[in-house]
């Protein structure tokens, strides 16, 4: 894709399956890439596997000691932050018995930790003439899910936030988007089918026009065609990689018209 080979990216979450795919993606497209996560161990051996392109940095995104470091660090190790990329998340959610502290736990991680290191992340982008930012929103921003409250409150919020930062950057020449993935083979759905992807793909299909989970590469690829010239005319949106989630209704795949007359 146009306009990546020589730029740095910054991918909070970089630890998790997802962000490593996506520190990967950038990496073999010729992005300096710091991956930023506050799970040292993982993080230092996902740099180590992906080259000299890619650096780890230890980041609290709740932290902006942290959040300064590590913008501070992309731009001494490769002369330049383009590109930011909030992966970053808890799963943190007890549904509507959640606790005024677990609200403000996971809002501080999954929305205001992000919502600061644009913030931050923008001052580096101006300086060189522009950037590019992608947030992560969900599906379970846009929609009921059972036993959710916090993530989804939290996504949900992420996506206008895209919408109002885009607006206030525009004039630095930076484009802020959000992608929602659907169901996506990740560390919790790792931890939750005991790493068993065919399960999670059988129970995926029937709210999936697709038919099974997403993969993170699909993700990443997402992800650096927003950061890409060939989005250059996108900003202010939510991309969808949810293998058809949102574009069904409640009857999901069944041909519930067909029923009504048995």
């Amino acid at each position: 894709m146009r306009g990546l080979e020589g730029k740095a990216a910054i991918v909070t979450g970089g630890a998790t399956l997802i962000g490593a795919k996506v520190a990967e993606a950038f990496a073999q497209a010729g992005v300096g890439t710091v991956l930023a996560d506050i799970n040292a161990q993982d993080g230092q051996r996902i740099a180590g596997e992906l080259g000299d392109k890619v650096k780890f940095v230890k980041t609290d995104v709740t932290n902006d000691s942290d959040i300064d470091a590590c913008l501070k660090t992309c731009e001494e190790s490769f002369g330049r932050v383009d590109f930011l990329v909030n992966v970053a998340c808890t799963y943190l959610d007890n549904g509507l018995a959640s606790t005024r502290d677990e609200w403000l736990t996971a809002l501080n991680v999954n929305l205001v930790g992000m919502a600061i290191f644009t913030q931050k992340a923008q001052c580096y982008m101006r300086k060189q003439g522009g950037g590019s930012v992608v947030n992560f929103a969900s599906i379970s921003g846009k929609r009921a899910q059972p036993g959710r409250m916090l993530y989804s409150a939290s996504k949900a919020a992420i996506l206008q936030f895209t919408r109002n930062a885009a607006m206030q950057v525009a004039d630095d020449n930076i484009r802020v988007n959000s992608i929602s993935p659907g169901w996506t083979w990740s560390n919790i759905m790792v931890q939750l089918t005991e790493n068993r992807r065919e399960k999670a793909d059988a129970v995926a299909a029937p709210f999936h026009i697709l038919g099974r989970t997403g993969s993170p590469e699909e993700v990443a690829s997402s992800v650096l065609f927003l950061c890409s010239d060939e989005a250059s005319f996108i900003t202010g949106t939510d991309l969808a990689v949810d293998g058809g989630y949102s574009a069904i209704g409640p009857e999901q795949m069944t041909d519930a018209v067909s029923k009504l007359a048995e």
